[in-house]
């Protein structure tokens, strides 16, 4: 019934509509895709999903995610992995696609969201994801230490991302739950002047001793606003491969690590849980 429900809301081109705890949630189809759709929260894109092909990545940040994803260990092992916002559990759809037994946690504050998303984009029975409804600091707070392989960040509230998770304290969270060299992966927005984009990088480097950033040359020289991934962890980064893959795709992007990344953030001092501000809010153009 519901996979009969999706091809027919598809092939009508029918926008589906509720209200959430984070605003107005929108799942507008794909008409060059028979059963993808794109959630949008308030008019902002949040995740695209093609339940016919989970390892389908059509969002330029996503895709990044989904490089370091495969980095994160050899070919077909499975994964334990923590995501830190839900949105249409986009990237734990493409683990279990891509990595079958992986073992997931999703944690997403919106409980409606949740309960919308699974409803209407039912996940696969078979994928061992498990989703929870709670604060992203408070849900990786029960995840026991060592456990993860990857940590995900993706967490806006209003187009931004809450203060509590950008900080040395959050960080030393995401540290204690990752196994010793496991990858934590966060999606980051800014714009010119970048204040935001390089506090979290001298932040990362407070906790962790490896890192590297991604994004369009664009974002990166302060010409738009935009998203960056940001790649820590406590081992040396598969640099090279990461950097063909982005450079490779559609909308290809650069990566800085090293002392052109240290350069970049410019002596910005670490934000800790006193000084900790949300990110910026993208310009209403950023949606047009």
């Amino acid at each position: 019934m519901a996979r009969n429900r999706q091809r027919d809301r598809a092939a009508t081109a029918a926008a589906v509509v509720e209200t959430v705890d984070g605003g107005l949630a929108e799942l507008v189809p794909d008409r060059e895709r028979p059963r993808a759709w794109t959630l949008l929260i308030d008019g902002a894109p949040q995740s695209h999903v093609d339940l016919d092909d989970p390892a389908h990545l059509s969002f330029e940040y996503q895709r990044r995610l989904g490089h370091i994803a495969d980095l994160a260990a050899p070919p077909n092992r499975p994964l334990q992995v923590v995501h830190l916002g839900g949105g249409a559990f986009t990237l734990a759809r493409y683990v279990a696609a891509t990595r079958p037994r992986s073992t997931q946690q999703v944690v997403e504050l919106d409980g409606p969201l949740v309960q919308f998303v699974r409803r209407e984009l039912p996940l696969d029975p078979g994928a061992r994801i498990r989703v929870r409804s709670t604060d992203a600091r408070a849900g990786l707070a029960k995840v026991q230490d060592g456990w993860a392989d990857l940590v995900i960040a993706d967490v806006f509230s209003g187009a931004r991302t809450p203060a509590h998770l950008t900080s040395t304290e959050f960080l030393g969270e995401v540290r204690r739950v990752l196994r010793p060299g496991g990858l934590y992966a966060a999606n980051l927005a800014d714009g010119p002047p970048l204040t935001h984009l390089r506090g979290q990088i001298a932040t990362a480097a407070a906790v962790f001793p490896e890192l590297a950033l991604t994004a369009d040359p664009t974002v990166l020289r302060g010409r738009r606003f935009g998203n960056a991934v940001l790649l820590a962890s406590d081992r040396e980064l598969p640099v090279a491969e990461l950097t063909r893959r982005v450079a490779t795709d559609p909308h290809p992007g650069r990566v800085e690590h090293g002392r052109e990344l240290a350069d970049f953030a410019g002596g910005a001092a670490p934000v800790t849980d006193a000084s900790a501000k949300p990110s910026p809010a993208p310009p209403a153009s950023v949606f047009r």
